[in-house]
């Protein structure tokens, strides 16, 4: 169950020539491609492009009927690998990923696609995940393209912009036999706006159509000696028909007066940004008109030496606004004006920061700190000269007083009790080497529980552990691998990889029954039905598929003393190879999803319904808070009392609670304290809960009473 349905938005993807669609950056791209005669589109979700596999999924109907060909592939590679049916056929193939991560596991495909060629247009749409809230290491998808000599397009961030890339993407790739890349932001992805949108395109060729009449050229096949003349037809032949189409196409814009002592040059992806800066500093306005020369890059590789040293006529000074490091861009244009005998000055990094997302202020400082040096006659006389503020009247730096808020796990995750079961084993056994890996559950690795010591990869979290295989240690290694990393990648990679080396390390298996991380997505191991894939295969069996013989399967992860006592036998057992629990409890947030409504239709139509609240007894809590030690969860709090006698605040659990019992459950495995309760909240009380309700009110009146004229007794006494 993905956390965003589509189903009502697809519909727009029907809309006919000379309608105009409206929506988000991610649908624009779906109807681009349909218009374009897609024929089969591949893809694995993350962040900022998992809404696109979300669009696909919801839109199956419509490309059924069309005769376009959808897969959510296991992994990057796979979607990749996918693009094969364009190396021979003319069928035009997609593929989506998300960036910087899906093409480093996408590079080997991607080189062998790159090296062949291919024959109908393909494209790789990649979502860019570049910035300070991006969550992954931070790389370009630039060098990819650089290195398997694949186009890179960057667009300009509006849909009339998008889609055309995308129109001229597929082209290019035909017209050039070249996979091309298509560089979607976060702001692109996610912008709104409006196109007027084309037909739809049945593909001329479809995947079938061509299992009917297979085609094979040997040339085309990655192995030498064709590998050594397919780089030498990338430099020769397909470089020189990419440069010719994106020139002769204006793939590339030009904004702004012709004549000017400086200018700009950006990729794409920053025009808006850009502009923006432009029209604070007051040299653009709202409509897209600047004083300020502007050449924009939506091809962004190969670059186009005529047209920038075209651009560099008659200027002084050119700053380079390329987002990240190496400054590829700005390296290159620096290499064209020298070979040409320029004098035209390129900069970038001097003005820009060399590392980091270019915000609007980093974009604004920038500029401005370029015109001030470059072309002080053009900036409006209050900004000319730096401004030079008493220092009483300094913003102070936010970082230093708002307390930083680290990411953790939802209120009711069911990977929260995993971790408290380790620290509780932690306690007893001695402190472990830990590995992560990504997902939710790389959550642990901040406050309260601060396990974990390394993070390399989707489903390589056993793997990494792999080194501390040694036979002379005395200790086993933990390692954590979610569902989702398990059947990326984890499956043979960490637990191939273990079982085949002997590994005598512990692995748990997050089992949450979706790729929660990136949106809640189906996997193999899911146990929802779907009608369009096959679902319900558990992971135990793939497990023992492997050959893994000490397996622990636990079905709900909220007892945590269970959840411990198995962590504890797989850290003592005496018996030999890799011991692998798979810890089993639904996402809570598609849980709340699927529940919630159907729980507030049940009470709006009457019927009963039990929902389960918990509680701390203020009498009882010490307030020593060792319960929010082991679990962190964001619906247990502090609670200041009027009591005067008593100075510090109990715990308290505020109305965001889900009723997932976890906290109850940890107290109760680190015999912390009774305080936590449970009560069950009736809508809709039949005549026997309400006789009930009468009854226990009438004996808790009574204890209570009595409690009272004791109290009075002895204070009389």
């Amino acid at each position: 169950m993905a956390e965003r349905s589509f189903v009502q938005e697809v519909e727009k993807l029907r809309l006919g020539a000379g309608e105009e669609f409206s929506g988000e950056g991610i649908l624009a791209i779906t109807k681009a491609l349909l218009q374009c005669g897609v024929g089969y589109v591949g893809g694995y979700q993350g962040a900022p492009i998992s809404h696109l596999m979300d669009v696909l999924a919801d839109a199956q109907d419509i490309l059924g009927e069309l005769g376009v060909h959808f897969e959510a592939s296991a992994s990057e590679a796979t979607a990749t690998a996918m693009l094969a049916a364009s190396v021979h056929y003319p069928i035009r193939g997609a593929a989506t990923f998300k960036s910087t991560v899906g093409t480093n596991v996408a590079s080997d495909a991607l080189a062998n696609l790159a090296s062949g060629g291919v024959t109908g247009g393909a494209l790789i749409i990649v979502g860019e995940d570049y910035g300070e809230g991006s969550s992954i290491m931070q790389e370009r998808s630039h060098a990819f393209a650089m290195k398997s000599q694949v186009w890179l397009l960057d667009p300009r961030p509006n849909l009339p912009s998008i889609v055309k890339a995308v129109e001229d993407g597929f082209e290019l790739s035909e017209a050039s036999n070249t996979p091309v890349m298509l560089q979607v932001r976060i702001r692109c992805c996610h912008v709104h706006g409006s196109f007027t949108a084309k037909d739809n395109k049945r593909p001329a060729m479809t995947v079938a159509d061509a299992l009917e009449k297979p085609r094979r050229d040997t040339g085309r096949i990655v192995l030498p000696p064709a590998s050594f003349i397919h780089e030498k037809e990338k430099i020769a032949k397909r470089w020189p028909a990419a440069v010719d189409f994106i020139r002769s196409r204006r793939i590339n814009e030009f904004f702004g007066p012709d004549l000017a002592k400086v200018g700009i040059v950006c990729q794409g992806g920053m025009y808006n940004s850009v502009m923006r800066a432009l029209e604070r500093i007051g040299l653009a306005d709202i409509y897209g008109e600047t004083e300020v020369p502007i050449y924009v890059l939506n091809a962004v590789y190969p670059l186009i030496d005529d047209e920038f040293l075209g651009f560099c006529e008659g200027k002084d000074a050119v700053l380079v606004v390329e987002e990240g490091q190496p400054n590829y861009i700005e390296q290159a244009f620096g290499n064209m004006l020298h070979k040409a005998g320029r004098d035209t000055r390129v900069v970038g990094k001097e003005y820009l920061p060399v590392a980091g997302e270019y915000t609007g202020q980093v974009m604004l400082d920038g500029l401005t700190a370029f015109l001030r040096e470059a072309a002080p006659h053009m900036l409006p006389v209050q900004i000319r000269a730096p401004n030079k503020q008493d220092d009483s009247n300094e913003i102070s730096d936010l970082a230093a007083i708002v307390p930083g808020r680290p990411p953790g796990f939802c209120t009711g995750c069911p990977e929260r009790p995993i971790f408290a079961a380790t620290k509780l084993v932690e306690q007893e056994l001695g402190q472990h080497h830990i590995a992560s890996d990504i997902g939710c559950h790389l959550f642990s690795i901040m406050p309260p529980f601060e396990l974990g010591a390394t993070t390399m990869g989707y489903g390589l979290g056993p793997a990494s552990a792999s080194a501390f295989n040694s036979p002379d240690a005395k200790r086993r290694s933990i390692s954590f691998v979610g569902d989702g990393g398990f059947w990326h990648n984890g499956l043979t990679s960490s637990i191939g990889n273990a079982v085949f080396n002997k590994n005598d390390g512990v692995i748990v298996i997050v089992d949450n029954f979706y790729s929660a991380a990136t949106g809640g997505q189906d996997i193999l191991s899911s146990r929802a039905s779907n009608k369009t894939k096959s679902t319900k295969h558990p992971i135990t069996e793939a497990v023992k598929g492997m050959g893994v013989k000490w397996v622990r399967h636990l079905e709900r992860t909220y007892d945590v003393g269970k959840m411990r006592d198995t962590l504890r036998e797989a850290l003592t057992t005496e018996e030999s190879g890799p011991k692998v629990i798979v810890a089993s409890s639904e996402c809570m947030l598609n849980r709340q999803r699927r529940e919630k409504p159907l729980v507030a239709n049940a009470i709006k139509g009457g019927e009963r319904v039990v929902k389960p609240k918990f509680g701390v007894d203020e009498d009882i809590c010490t307030g020593d808070h060792a319960c929010m030690r082991l679990s962190g969860c964001p619906s247990l709090s502090v609670k200041s009392l009027d009591d005067p006698l008593r100075d510090d605040p109990v715990a308290h659990i505020d109305q965001t609670c889900v009723g997932c019992g976890n906290c109850g459950e940890v107290a109760d495995a680190a015999v912390l304290c009774p305080s936590f309760y449970r009560a069950d909240v009736v809508h809709n009380p039949g005549k026997w809960d309400q006789l009930l309700e009468k009854m226990r009110r009438k004996f808790i009146g009574f204890m209570q009473r009595r409690r009272e004229s004791r109290r009075l007794t002895f204070a009389d006494a």
